[in-house]
């Protein structure tokens, strides 16, 4: 679809005829937040643990949510079904409005709201079978990265430098303790124990957070949240990234170190297997 319909504060409209004021603050500030929900055959995936965290990111930031669940859920079922593709990846963007510029809140102003979705790009065939390969970097963002919020510029620069070694993505340590890839949870296995960050401030509790977790105790895998080093992290036998449009991914390279045995692990191959059958379900 060359110009797809998109939601935009109340109508449906081209992509190309979707115009927002300058003043908007999400334009001045990048102060807003946004959410991604995945979509399996038309229908969306944890849509309810995706709506959540929208809600949550709104109140972190006091932006008042324009929207009760049925509301959201409506309007995004309406983005859904002007499109073609049965797998979409949606986008949900929520600014604090158009205002005077000045930094703090301004009252009385009205959220902008916006949505699109494409069809949903999973990683290959061959990344599936041989991994991938990945960059170690510090992470230099903010400390509120429990917040999905539209000012990325710390996961933009993150990108860019998995983009200029030409891996998948830049895992970040924040004082040689793992935190996150930049667009992306990261999670290591030693000895057959599944080990993630804990859920603070200092990355963004990915949606599969908590679907791994119930994929580990589904398949009897122990499953531990705690603070990694990055001497552990090198030393792990596998390491994953996951993330709504990479599900659950191998990394078998970082810096040029091969992890484990240089191949996609077994608790790797379970996980994924077991992904996608709650994808089906």
């Amino acid at each position: 679809m060359d110009d797809p319909l998109v939601y935009l504060n109340g109508a449906m409209t081209p992509l190309s005829a979707a115009h927002i004021p300058v003043l908007d603050r999400g334009f001045i500030f990048g102060d807003g937040i946004y959410e991604v929900i995945p979509v399996y055959q038309r229908r969306m995936f944890r849509a309810d643990q995706h709506l959540a965290r929208l809600f949550r990111s709104l109140e972190a930031i006091g932006i008042p949510n324009p929207h009760n669940k049925e509301e959201w859920l409506q309007r995004i079922q309406q983005v859904m079904d002007a499109h073609e593709a049965d797998d979409q990846m949606v986008y949900l963007q929520v600014t604090r409005g158009v205002a005077r510029r000045a930094h703090a809140f301004p009252k009385e102003v009205t959220p902008t709201v916006f949505i699109m979705t494409n069809p949903i790009v999973l990683p290959t065939a061959a990344a599936r079978e041989h991994g991938v390969a990945c960059v170690s970097m510090e992470d230099r963002r903010w400390l509120h990265c429990e917040i999905k919020s539209i000012s990325l510029l710390g996961n933009v620069l993150a990108a860019q430098n998995a983009a200029e070694h030409q891996v998948a993505e830049s895992i970040q340590f924040r004082d040689d303790y793992l935190s996150e890839a930049s667009a992306s949870n990261v999670w290591i296995v030693k000895d057959g124990v599944l080990m993630g960050p804990p859920k603070d401030h200092l990355i963004l509790e990915g949606i599969r957070y908590a679907l791994i977790e119930e994929l580990c105790a589904q398949l009897s895998i122990p499953f531990e949240m705690r603070r990694i080093s990055r001497a552990e992290v090198f030393a792990a036998d596998e390491i994953m990234l996951s993330s709504a449009t990479k599900e659950v991914l191998a990394v078998v390279k970082l810096d040029e170190q091969t992890i484990g045995n240089g191949l996609p692990g077994p608790i790797y191959q379970q996980l994924y297997a077991a992904y996608q059958l709650a994808k089906a379900a």
